[in-house]
């Protein structure tokens, strides 16, 4: 099965216009979309609906920080990061904000776990970030396979079975191998909002039977979009960070 992963959209539809595209001719037996719907862009209910549609296709949704804050607190989150969300607020239909509601906080497929953030605690937003962040991830789980997004920085962390975790940064459009004798979690990059220095969109896909992971990373029209930030009224950096990849 061709699984291809989504996250961090943040309400950028030319990102997820061109990823979609981009991931659709190549074939896609299951969408999952690992959270962060909304907050920062200035597209979020054409993203929810984007997503909509194909969730009543099979497709997977997982729970971001963003979208829990969306009907919740922005308490802990940057001024930018507030402000975008007060402002979706004000931007989602009622079939919308539904569709945040309820969206779950993880989702087990097979040997596969879909998280937004750490699985040792999804719902305290922990950021895997490192070898050791990785290890507290992968001890709260038994599945062979975590995916996970919330950092918008491409990382593939790997544990042998004596427990040793160790973590390298994806090449591009390379099919890595998943070895079976190991178990994997793997940060998946943002769609929207890359901070990794590379202002194009990422996204990943999974082949199941081969057990091939490979990050895809794609050009989109990055002046229309940070333009609608700006035109929103909605915070520069917002903006500005888009054409920078931080």
């Amino acid at each position: 099965m061709r699984i291809v992963l989504f996250s961090d959209i943040h309400g950028n539809r030319e990102a997820l216009e061109a990823c979609l595209a981009h991931a659709e001719r190549g074939g896609v037996d299951r969408f999952v979309f690992l959270g962060d719907f909304v907050g920062y862009g200035a597209d979020p209910g054409w993203v929810i609906d984007a997503v909509l549609a194909r969730v009543a296709q099979g497709a997977v949704a997982i729970l971001g920080n963003h979208d829990a804050a969306f009907a919740g607190s922005t308490a802990g989150m940057n001024r930018a990061a507030a402000i975008a969300i007060e402002w979706t607020r004000t931007r989602l239909t009622t079939t919308q904000q539904d569709f945040l509601a309820r969206l779950p906080l993880t989702f087990i497929e097979g040997d596969r776990l879909y998280v937004h953030a750490s699985a040792d605690a999804p719902a305290a937003w922990h950021y895997v970030t490192d070898a050791y962040s990785a290890a507290r991830s992968l001890a709260a789980t038994d599945a062979r396979v975590t995916l996970c997004g919330h950092v918008h920085v491409p990382a593939v962390f790997h544990a042998t079975a004596a427990g040793r975790v160790g973590g390298f940064r994806p090449a591009d459009n390379i099919a890595m191998a998943l070895a079976r004798d190991r178990r994997w979690l793997a940060v998946i990059g943002a769609v929207g909002q890359p901070r990794d220095g590379d202002p194009r969109a990422c996204y990943a896909v999974l082949d199941d039977e081969q057990d091939a992971l490979t990050y895809i990373r794609l050009p989109y029209d990055i002046d229309r979009a940070a333009g609608k930030i700006r035109e929103a009224g909605l915070p520069a950096v917002l903006s500005e960070r888009l054409r920078h990849g931080y």
